[in-house]
């Protein structure tokens, strides 16, 4: 009896979580403007990985004209060593802080962490590196996008 109390109760739940209506917002109808120009400091890796995220997002038949200016800062620092002394994982930390224009002036920062772990060949090492700083890009491009959003629309 306990079984199938515990059962019908689970999977009520379930059905009343699976249909609460949350939809997704589609960021496409929302982006009102067009990025004439983005000037880059800092790491390039991450500078062009940025770079190549933000100009799809530009619409060419925008209402406002956005200028960006980011400052990018990537810092990479030992997180674990083991009993040898040798180190077995590394965080990468890559910060931007942008500065746009158009109508208003405005400045916001984003950063994001991660770790990757060392492999036994230094060539997968650096691919390990090279994912994680791909990843984090990609990542503080579309906060960038959502933050300009948010930014651009309350006016």
């Amino acid at each position: 009896m306990k079984i199938k109390l515990t059962f019908l109760v689970s999977v009520i739940s379930i059905l009343l979580m699976a249909g609460c209506g949350f939809k997704v917002v589609n960021q496409s109808g929302l982006i009102d403007f067009k990025i004439e120009n983005i000037s880059t400091s800092g790491d390039n890796r991450v500078s062009y990985i940025i770079k190549n995220k933000l100009l799809p997002y530009s619409k060419s038949n925008g209402k406002k004209l956005i200028t960006l200016e980011i400052d990018l800062n990537r810092k990479k620092m030992i997180k674990e060593k083991n009993i040898k002394n040798e180190t077995t994982k590394f965080e990468i930390s890559i910060s931007a802080v942008v500065q746009y224009r158009s109508d208003e002036k405005g400045r916001f920062e984003i950063s994001k962490k991660g770790d990757y772990n060392v492999a036994s060949q230094y060539s997968q090492t650096l691919t390990n590196e090279k994912k994680l700083v791909k990843t984090l890009s990609e990542s503080i491009a579309e906060n960038i996008i959502e933050e300009l959003i948010l930014r651009t629309n309350d006016t």
